[in-house]
């Protein structure tokens, strides 16, 4: 892959769309960057990772498509667990976060753009003052190991992670990667709801069962194609 450097930009998403496959597009600063359902991005200038890799998409189906942020979430937590100390429980939350102890350490915004697929990541690095807001539930790699990280070399791993299973995804669909995700399902047992909006008024309440071969999220044995999954106070 070929990582092209910015300073500043509005959004390494949107400047992806201009790229080829194989390019990825870092910068320091995104005055525009988001997560999903337009959910603004924070992150410290100079302190953390914001990347968007142009990743082929071969034709594959809509709902096959779908299933690429947890694939490249995967791919994030395999790096980042090399190198995070063992009591750092890596995990994933469907479908596009992705935890270390319990907490946000990175997030995935995919979108398809004409044959292939823009991965967004965002990964908390050195930062260690987080907002208000999100103190309670953001982590980095240097809040967690006690000291800074080079985020060239995490950069580094992180790319080749990505393209690592983007690759076998694209040998064998999500249902032969279905196995790889069962030891980090952060879901699956808890008691969730989903809310496919921010404003939705009837989110969907239940048991998860965990992530399904096809990528959807069960819930009481219904299939959730899309959404936002919260855990339900006391559970």
């Amino acid at each position: 892959m070929t990582i092209h450097r910015l300073e500043v930009t509005g959004s390494t998403n949107i400047d992806a769309r201009a790229g080829r496959s194989g390019d990825v597009f870092t910068a320091e600063r995104q005055l525009a960057g988001r997560g999903r359902l337009d959910h603004t991005w924070h992150s410290a200038p100079g302190a953390n990772l914001t990347f968007s890799a142009v990743l082929p998409g071969e034709g594959r189906p809509p709902e096959e498509v779908a299933t690429v942020p947890l694939v490249v979430g995967l791919a994030v937590l395999k790096a980042l667990a090399a190198i995070l100390p063992r009591s750092a429980t890596v995990a994933l939350k469907w479908p596009n976060d992705v935890l270390a102890a319990g907490r946000k350490i990175a997030g995935i915004l995919c979108e398809r753009h004409g044959d292939n697929i823009i991965a967004g990541v965002g990964v908390n690095v050195n930062e260690t003052d987080f907002p208000a807001e999100i103190a309670a539930r953001a982590t980095s790699l240097a809040a967690l190991a006690g000291h800074k990280f080079d985020r060239d070399d995490v950069l580094e791993r992180l790319v080749m992670s990505v393209e690592f299973w983007h690759k076998r995804w694209l040998s064998g669909g999500f249902a032969a990667l279905h196995g790889e995700f069962a030891p980090f399902d952060w879901l699956k047992g808890r008691v969730v709801s989903v809310r496919q909006t921010d404003s939705d008024p009837a989110p969907l309440k239940g048991i998860c069962g965990g992530i399904s071969p096809d990528g959807t999220l069960d819930i009481g044995g219904t299939r959730v194609y899309a959404g936002e999954a919260h855990v339900e106070a006391g559970a």
